[in-house]
């Protein structure tokens, strides 16, 4: 690719303001996959200033006009859907299994839910003598992660440009391939000059720029509950709108019953996607006291079956974390868990067997866990889960939301509105009731808004919910 260095602003492909190399490490081999530039807050204010411009033009589109875009943006992402997953694998580590099965087109289920919802929206409408107005909220800085680095971008990109704003993307530097690859499908579908720009570069410095920008209307983070943090920090000043979708430690509870024997083995393949480095991750498994012995049985059978390796590999089904630095704070909670006196029954400290490079860690389940332990309550986002055990229902509440984080909450039992009772208890943005394997991959909806409680966030992505996050509400009096 030949945009690799460059940032694309109003329409082109541009030379960083100063040229600050960096490095894109493949997580599997630690060899350079591509190297690319990191930005300063003047290439940001050139972005910001473009996307103002192309505000004024694009917030008046009619909604037919931006049905039309997403569509032909949704026809040119289908062309170029290989090239997204492969760079996805290359950059962060997905098996190209999971890559094309989840990863990539998870975008094309954003932005094909934007278009139904955009094509049923009321815009306008009487309440009593006044008259409300939805009203695109305008220039919107979007900071993005490296764990899903299209499908973070895209839940937001698809509401955006439905609702008629305009938008500075800063993907994260350590997975900034699949994003160079999205801004040239925008491009080539004809998205107008300055509605979406893409600045490569770091928090400290990029990141920093659009949450402070005084013409930037609204900033959506993901990543971090830390991060997320600063990113308020820099935005107060401005009083602009903050979108924060953060970290997560999130409960699965499995209450008695037969259904354990489906539920745990596929509890701990969902804690375990994406090589453990999702928000929502179900990293915590709640059991009953008297069942604690058979669900590990379970869970050691089950481990047997991951095939942690190459992620070129078709058989692959877990690759490496996604850097150095995640590898050794992985390996330091594991330690943690070691040193606290929790049970390790699958993995364990070091780096898996077999593998003398890249950023390999054994997928690792502990028994015996209890709250006070780090690895009950810190976000480890690797591949660890923990089996803690609970006395009765009131008890495996209790446990769920004894947490900072509500981001998502699991239940499973055998009578669906008992797991439903349960589910309704959890303070957390997003419950799964009886999640069950359907597919080679979990379950996605689309409509569903997704957003925690706590310090798991404000606001919502995605949807109808989504969309309203992208609008201001006028009242018109007469």
């Amino acid at each position: 690719m030949d945009n690799f260095r460059k940032f694309y602003i109003d329409g082109r492909w541009v030379d960083p303001v100063s040229t600050v190399p960096f490095d894109v490490i493949n997580p599997a081999t630690e060899e350079s996959a591509g190297t690319t530039s990191l930005g300063s807050p003047e290439d940001v204010d050139l972005a910001v200033a473009a996307a103002r411009r192309a505000f004024e033009s694009f917030s008046k589109w009619s909604v037919d006009e931006r049905v039309a875009l997403l569509e032909r943006v949704i026809k040119e992402y289908e062309r170029r859907f290989d090239d997204i997953a492969w760079a996805i694998t290359t950059e962060m580590g997905s098996p190209i299994g999971f890559s094309r099965g989840l990863q990539t087109p998870a975008t094309l289920g954003h932005l094909r839910e934007a278009i139904s919802v955009l094509k049923q929206f009321s815009f306008e409408y009487m309440l009593g003598k006044t008259r409300i107005l939805r009203e695109p909220i305008g220039v919107c800085g979007f900071i993005t992660p490296w764990n899903w680095p299209i499908n973070q971008i895209t839940a937001k990109l698809g509401s955006a440009l439905a609702a008629g704003c305009t938008m500075i993307v800063k993907p994260s530097e350590y997975a900034p391939l699949s994003p160079i690859i999205l801004a040239e499908i925008l491009d080539t579908a004809g998205v107008p000059p300055g509605v979406f720009n893409l600045v490569n570069g770091d928090g400290q410095n990029v990141g920093s720029a659009i949450a402070r920008h005084p013409d930037i209307d609204m900033v959506s983070f993901t990543g971090s509950t830390a991060a997320g943090i600063a990113v308020a920090r820099d935005a107060a000043g401005t009083v602009k709108r903050v979108h924060q979708e953060l970290g997560g430690k999130s409960a699965n509870i499995l209450l008695p019953g037969a259904h354990i024997e489906m539920s745990a083995p596929y509890g701990m393949m969902r804690a375990f996607t994406n090589s453990g480095q999702s928000c929502i991750a179900p990293a915590r498994m709640l059991v009953q006291e008297q069942d604690v012995e058979r669900v590990v049985g379970l869970l050691q059978r089950a481990a047997e079956d991951i095939v942690l390796g190459d992620p070129r590999a078709e058989e692959t089904t877990h690759g490496p974390v996604v850097n150095r630095r995640q590898f050794e704070r992985v390996q330091d909670l594991i330690q943690s868990g070691i040193d606290e006196g929790a049970r390790v029954v699958v993995g364990g400290a070091g780096r898996a067997a077999g593998f003398n490079r890249g950023y390999f860690v054994k997928p690792t389940v502990f028994a015996d866990v209890t709250s006070e332990m780090r690895i009950a309550r810190e976000e480890i986002f690797g591949p660890v889960l923990t089996v803690m055990a609970y006395r009765d229902i009131d008890h495996a509440v209790e446990i769920a939301n004894d947490t900072i984080y509500g981001l998502a909450g699991f239940v499973s039992a055998d009578d669906e509105a008992e797991a439903d009772r349960v589910g309704r208890r959890i303070r957390a943005g997003r419950i799964y009731l009886n999640d069950r394997p359907q597919s080679e991959t979990p379950n996605y909806e689309f409509e569903a808004p997704f957003g925690g409680y706590k310090q798991s966030g404000n606001g919502r992505e995605v949807g109808l919910f989504g969309f309203e996050e992208f609008h201001e509400v006028k009242a018109v009096i007469a």
